[in-house]
Formats: structure tokens, C-alpha cells, sequence
């Protein structure tokens, strides 16, 4: 063991000089937050529909990148192991690369991107977001029924409205539901001809798993079709003061790239020019968006600023050298800064409680969430003695934290209470893992983790009795707990067993015991873990044949946690972590967006997470 002190500590030296040397002068921390494909696709296709000046460059660029992403078998990707390609992804790139004009369907690179579309059952089988874009481009015809917009009128009282949705569909729902209410589409009679890729005769849109609840779906759809004209225009211009209302300062729909796309067919849908401010002022936020060196290019759906940099200045804490000390107090002088003041969507079902949240990026000003307000909350403890400023954001923070506690004893993403699952026999995908936000293993596990360590709260706690009683009902048979916002059984094992010893859970505890014989079953021979994004999409652990940084990371940081001594496991992991990584390891996407369909790779957490596990090893057993 006296060994692995030396390279740990030698890692941990070279994480804290890099990290000094690439911190932002306000004190910020800027990696790339790569989603997938679509957000690249979108972007072409929405810059060539509008005919946007000025942009030849970045398309020709996108261009590139999306052909470099194109697998031998004419196929796309959403994750590098996913089996046999993505068909959405496919018809994203292959839709985009015809709107560039780089390539011909007669190329043959597009030849068997469309023998593959066509076998995998052409666009009636592409996923919701991309028929969306579709539609909103004429490739695609709208749904027959047409789905009132007096639906937001609904009070949120009301035991079906608009706001028991999750913040994040909603803001996708809304330009959504305007462009599909007047049937629009961008007429642009250069685009590029799909027919050869619509294959039955009547579009896919939704799917009933139950006829009882088709049959009341569709006899309320159509009550509310014989409501007075008057209500079809109020519900029009309350989707559009809603989207007008939480258009962030740099132009964006709550800072997500994806529902600025779409908001901006919705405008043009409502008559907007595409010249008038709003348009104008969404396009540029798209685009500052854009991540560029001399061979990537990424549009980042949102970029992740807030979060890295509250990570980063808790990981440089922990890490526990002097010379951190200036870095960490301008990390955390920023996240004061960022801490939001106004009211947003979450005050619907949490009337009662002042703002105090954290968003994830700098540019969101009213979508806090749960997970960035934990992260920031311990990112400025160590300075509540500096000034009354610290100590006020830290009060306000903690109240908004604790009053987001849902009922059933979690904490969701982004609100409060709007976890019903009766929602999700909806007729419309992802309602389980989007539509609605629902209490979750990992994030219920990193508050517990920042109120057992910063409030000094335990097991006795209610609210943390409460929290417990969650994840305990909550744990997989096989000793495990599902993330739902990073890959996946290890980050929610990790997240869950690292918030349950915090509060005094005892490492001897069953639930523990199981979790951490499910963390050692699953360790790699070369020290690592690696867990496939495959194990979003089938609900079971799926590994990888190489192990990743960031999740060996979580499961060494969680082993560490339960242990009074050293086991071969931890040592082992400690050892791949001060290792240089292959490529394949550390550009392999480890966060999720979206089940099954958006991936993330944080540029940042091979940063994060290394950094924060083998401190926290030297500090248990190296002082």
C-alpha cells in the first residue's frame, strides 16, 4: 500500500496544476458538454431551411464531422457500442448531409445509409424528436388529430395539466404542439427530397398500450376540440407567452439548444419573421453554443459551466493542497454569482419557498435544479465565515434544497411533486424517463451525501429518514441502484451508498453490503469499471469490454467509503485512475440526456471524478 501512495499523490499534484492553469479568470472552469449527433444535425438543418447569412463555414464544418461519424456499414451512432446503429441518428445525418449539399443520394456513403433506414422501416419508426424536425421541414406530416392548445389553460389545481410534464418537456412540448396545431412546415423549395424513405402510407406519431385509455384520450381530445374559438386563441397566445416568457438573456428556451431549434419554427408558425429579435436573438444563442478546435466541433445542447465548476471546486478542496487555495476561492466567488433570484417553473408546485438554486449553466437565470444546487452548496461552504454574502447564499440555497423534497421521501431533477406515474401510460414516448421528473437513486443520494457531510444531519433526521426509506425500496435485487442521469448502475450505486454513509447508514448495513458485492462483482481485470449506455436502453447492467475514468472513479470513491481498510479492489482501482487512458476510454459518453437516445460526454469528468476519488482515498487512509 505505501507504493500507491506515491502515484496517487504525484496524480492528484498534476490534476491540481492542470486544473489551476485552465481555470477561466472569472473563476470558471469551460469543457465541452458533447451530446449527440442531433444536436450537430439539427443545427445544419435548421441554419440551411432559413437560409441563415454567414454560416457557410459552420455548415461545411458540421458537415465534416457528421460524415467522420459515419460507421463502415453506412450507419450512425448515438454511443460507440450501440449494436447494429441507430436508426434516428441515421436519419439525422443522412437528412442533414443532403441539406448541406457535401453529399448526393447517389454517393454511396448515402446509398447504404439508406439501405438501412429503409430495412429498419424507413421515418414512420424514427424516434418523437426527429419526426418532430422532420415535420417542422415538411418530410413528415403532422399527426391527424390535432391536440388543443386550451390544454394550457387547465389550472395547475387541475388533476391533468400541463404542469404535471417535466420543466424539460414542456419547454419542448409548447413550439411542439404550436407547429403541429397549424400544420406548419418551413417551405423552402430547395430542401432535399425524403419520399424514398417514407414507406407506409399514414404517419406514426403515437401508440396506445391500452385501448381503454385511447378510447378517454381520444373523447377528451375531441371535447376539448368543441370548445368555443376564443379558447382555441387563448391557448395559442398562452403557448406563446409561454415560450416568450422564459427566453433566457442570450436568447435561448431555458438555455437548451434543442427547444430553441424548435421554438424557432414555432415563431416562424405564428408569423414571426425570421429577422424579427426573437428569431435573431435564439439563432445566436444556438451558436454561441458551438465548441470548435482545429478537429472537433460540437453544438453543445447546453453548456455545462455551472455544474463543472462547482465540481471542480469541490473536488480541488477535497484534493487539500495550499496552493488551491486562490484557485477554489475563485471558483466559488463565480458560483456566488450564479446563485438564481427569480421564480421559475419549480414555484408552481413549491409556492411557499424564496429562489436559491443553481442551474447548470451560466446562461439559465430561472430553471434551477437539484443536483447543480447541491453541487454549488458545497462548493461554497468552506467560505460561509468569509463574508455575509457567502452565509445569505448559503441559507437561501439550503432552504430551496430542502423544500424541494418530494413526498415519497426523493428528489427529482428539476421539481417538485411531478413524478405521477399514471402519466406515463401516455401515447407518447419517453414519458417515463422525460416526460415526467420522478424521484431518482442518484440525485436522492447526493443530497443525502451533502447533508450528512455539510449539515451534519443523520439517519435520525426526518427528512432523511424519509430519503432513506426511498433508496432503500428502491435498490435492484442484484444489490445496485439505477442512475438516471449518468451511465448508470454504477453511478446510482455510487451516488446511493456514498449518501447513505454520509447520514450514518453503517457499512455493515444489508443494503450496503449488497451494493458494495455488486461494485466488486462487476470490477474489470485491468482495475477499472466500465459500464455500457446500453444499460439505459434494457434496465440491466451492461458492461463494457474497457473500463472509463469516471466510472471507476464513482465505484472506487463508493468502496472507499464502506471500508476500514484497504481491499485489493480499491487498490486496484486507484492504480488504473493514475494511469494515462486510451482513447477509447475517456471519449466514451458516461452521462445521459435521455435513455436510449442522448448521450453525454463531459469533457470534464475525467477531471471531476478521478481527482475527487483518489483524494478522498489519500484522506481516509494518507491523512
Amino acid at each position: 500500500m505505501n507504493d500507491l501512495h506515491v502515484p496517487i499523490r504525484q496524480s492528484i499534484d498534476r490534476r491540481c496544476q492542470r486544473l489551476a492553469q485552465t481555470q477561466a479568470s472569472d473563476g470558471s472552469w469551460h469543457y465541452c458538454f458533447e451530446g449527440p449527433l442531433m444536436d450537430n444535425a439539427f443545427t445544419t438543418i435548421l441554419l440551411r431551411s432559413l437560409k441563415t447569412d454567414g454560416c457557410e463555414p459552420l455548415i461545411q464544418a458540421l458537415a465534416r464531422d457528421i460524415m467522420h461519424r459515419q460507421q463502415l456499414n453506412g450507419t450512425w451512432n448515438n454511443y460507440p457500442d450501440e449494436p447494429n446503429g441507430n436508426l434516428s441518428a441515421t436519419i439525422q445525418a443522412y437528412t442533414a448531409l443532403l441539406y448541406t449539399g457535401v453529399c448526393k443520394r447517389s454517393d454511396e456513403n448515402m446509398k447504404k445509409a439508406e439501405r438501412f433506414i429503409r430495412a429498419e422501416g424507413g421515418l414512420d419508426h424514427a424516434d418523437i424528436l426527429t419526426k418532430v424536425m422532420l415535420a417542422m421541414n415538411g418530410h413528415y406530416p403532422w399527426p391527424l388529430i390535432r391536440f388543443p392548445l386550451s390544454f394550457l389553460l387547465l389550472p395547475s389545481k387541475f388533476p391533468v395539466n400541463f404542469y404535471e410534464l417535466s420543466s424539460y418537456a414542456r419547454v419542448h412540448f409548447v413550439p411542439v404542439m404550436l407547429c403541429a396545431d397549424k400544420k406548419f412546415h418551413i417551405k423552402n423549395a430547395s430542401r432535399p427530397d425524403l419520399s424514398h424513405l417514407r414507406l407506409g402510407n399514414m404517419p406514426h406519431w403515437l401508440s396506445f398500450r391500452s385501448s381503454s385509455l385511447s378510447y378517454v384520450l381520444k373523447e377528451q381530445a375531441y371535447k376539448l376540440s368543441q370548445l368555443p374559438f376564443h379558447l382555441f386563441h387563448a391557448g395559442i397566445k398562452q403557448a406563446e407567452r409561454y415560450m416568450l416568457d422564459r427566453i433566457e438573456p442570450n436568447g435561448t428556451l431555458c438555455t437548451y439548444a434543442s427547444s430553441t431549434i424548435f421554438m424557432v419554427y414555432a415563431l416562424l408558425a405564428l408569423g414571426y419573421d425570421k429577422h424579427s429579435p426573437a428569431i435573431q436573438n435564439a439563432l445566436k444563442g444556438v451558436l454561441s453554443y458551438v465548441w470548435q478546435t482545429k478537429s472537433f466541433i460540437h453544438v453543445q445542447n447546453s453548456p455545462s459551466t455551472v455544474w463543472d465548476t462547482a465540481l471542480l471546486t469541490y473536488a480541488l478542496e477535497r484534493a487539500g493542497l495550499k496552493q488551491n487555495r486562490p484557485v477554489i476561492e475563485k471558483g466559488a466567488a463565480y458560483l456566488l454569482r450564479q446563485q438564481q433570484t427569480k421564480k421559475g417553473d419549480w414555484s408552481i408546485h413549491n409556492p411557499n419557498t424564496a429562489p436559491g438554486g443553481w442551474g447548470f449553466s451560466e446562461h439559465n437565470t430561472i430553471n434551477p435544479d437539484i443536483d447543480d444546487t447541491q453541487a454549488a452548496l458545497h462548493a461554497i461552504a468552506p467560505f460561509l465565515k468569509l463574508n455575509s454574502r457567502y452565509l445569505n447564499a448559503w441559507h437561501r440555497g439550503v432552504r430551496w434544497l430542502l423544500s424541494m423534497q418530494n413526498d415519497d421521501g426523493g428528489w427529482a431533477a428539476f421539481e417538485k411533486n411531478t413524478g405521477q406515474a399514471w402519466m406515463t401510460l401516455l401515447p407518447v414516448p419517453h414519458m417515463k424517463n422525460a416526460g415526467i421528473d420522478r424521484s431518482t437513486a442518484d440525485i436522492t443520494g447526493r443530497v443525502l451525501a451533502f447533508l450528512g457531510s455539510r449539515l451534519k444531519l443523520d439517519r435520525t433526521h426526518p427528512r432523511v429518514k424519509a430519503a432513506i426509506r426511498w433508496l432503500m425500496a428502491h435498490q435492484k435485487a442484484d444489490g445496485s441502484w439505477y442512475g438516471r442521469w449518468c451511465v448508470c448502475y454504477l453511478y446510482g450505486t455510487w451516488a446511493a451508498v456514498t449518501g447513505l454513509r454520509a447520514v450514518g447508514v453503517p457499512a455493515n448495513a444489508p443494503a450496503i453490503r449488497k451494493a458494495v458485492s455488486f461494485l466488486k462483482q462487476t470490477q474489470r481485470p485491468d482495475g477499472g469499471w466500465g459500464e455500457s449506455c446500453t444499460s439505459a436502453a434494457i434496465d440491466k447492467f451492461q458492461p463494457l469490454p474497457f473500463s472509463t475514468p469516471s466510472q471507476t472513479a464513482w465505484a472506487v470513491n463508493a468502496l472507499t467509503c464502506c471500508s476500514d481498510d484497504v481491499s485489493p479492489e480499491v487498490e486496484k482501482g486507484c492504480l488504473f485512475l493514475t494511469k494515462t487512458h486510451r482513447a477509447e476510454e475517456i471519449s466514451y459518453p458516461t452521462g445521459i440526456g435521455l435513455p436510449g437516445e442522448f448521450y453525454i460526454r463531459y469533457h470534464s469528468y475525467d477531471e471531476i471524478w478521478p481527482l475527487l476519488a483518489l483524494s478522498e482515498f489519500r484522506n481516509k487512509w494518507n491523512g
